[in-house]
């Protein structure tokens, strides 16, 4: 969105904010990124997009058994209310964080969009919680049929009924979630969006696999239900799309060792048992005959 607009944007690890006067980065950092992203455009700055990832991370943790204050959770929280609402900050010269820098100059975050973001892991147990779901089934006269079913439609109607409330409870303040007017979820992929992502996308995985095949000559293919069952595995893992790298990598490494050294293969088909056998290459198969999916033209 930003590229068609033409407008600045960062991503802002929330994470690594501190509360003011502690060692880190403070917030007006992030608005200050977003200058150097208009490449010192003030003016542009003030239209531009700010994403604050890991915010789920700024859960208040409240005060610890040995004193020390909660300076990356709930006061970060409180620094941000102003500058997410709308407010005039004075940027930091070069000097950084010295109290000699020369004036960087004011911004206006009134038309800046912010968007945060982060998994929120745990929070689908308060809104069970809220809801009275998933309560273990006891009894003589338990009912356990359909319990896949029923556990798989909780699971979407716990997620379909996230509320303000709920993220209060897991550790946002009330005035930073009031803040951010609109929710948004994002569903667990699926298998079939797994495959797109393998495939489709211009540094898609598969493509960056078979051109580093293509240096030596050799050209991959993959069956679709490899494709398939490499989803299947990110998906049981609970990994999602960054689990699909560390997968296709564990089943190529052996033949991107081994091949260069073979000159007599120059087609690598990876197909369903390969995946299910964790690996394991038969390489009699490699030079089959045929066009495969996924193979480069």
């Amino acid at each position: 969105m930003a590229r068609i607009l033409e407008i600045p944007f960062v991503i802002a690890d929330a994470t690594s904010l501190t509360q003011a006067g502690y060692v880190g980065d403070d917030v007006e950092n992030v608005i200050a990124r977003l200058v150097d992203a208009a490449e010192g455009n003030v003016g542009l700055a003030e239209w531009g997009i700010v994403y604050l990832d890991e915010v789920d991370k700024l859960a208040r943790k409240g005060e610890s058994n040995m004193g020390v204050r909660d300076i990356s959770g709930e006061g970060v929280q409180q620094a941000l209310l102003k500058m997410v609402e709308g407010t005039e900050i004075k940027l930091p010269g070069k000097g950084g964080r010295s109290k000699e820098y020369a004036d960087g100059g004011v911004i206006n975050t009134q038309n800046i969009l912010f968007i945060a973001g982060g998994a929120f892991a745990g929070i689908e147990d308060l809104i069970k919680e809220r809801m009275n779901l998933g309560k273990a089934k006891l009894g003589f006269h338990a009912d356990f049929s359909g319990r896949d079913e029923d556990e798989s439609a909780k699971r979407k109607e716990a997620v379909d009924g996230l509320t303000t409330d709920d993220l209060r409870r897991f550790g946002l303040i009330p005035e930073f979630i009031g803040r951010f007017h609109v929710l948004a979820l994002l569903e667990k992929p699926t298998d079939d969006d797994l495959v797109r992502i393998l495939t489709q996308p211009r540094n898609a995985l598969v493509k960056q696999y078979q051109r580093l095949f293509a240096y030596d000559d050799i050209r991959l293919g993959f069956s679709d239900a490899a494709l398939q069952a490499i989803a299947e595995l990110a998906n049981d893992r609970g990994t999602g799309a960054r689990g699909l790298r560390g997968i296709i990598e564990h089943l190529l490494r052996r033949p991107m060792y081994e091949l260069p050294s073979k000159p007599d293969i120059k087609r690598l088909f990876v197909d369903e048992a390969m995946v299910r056998n964790a690996g394991e290459i038969d390489y009699q198969g490699e030079t089959r005959p045929g066009r495969a999916s996924g193979s480069p033209q």
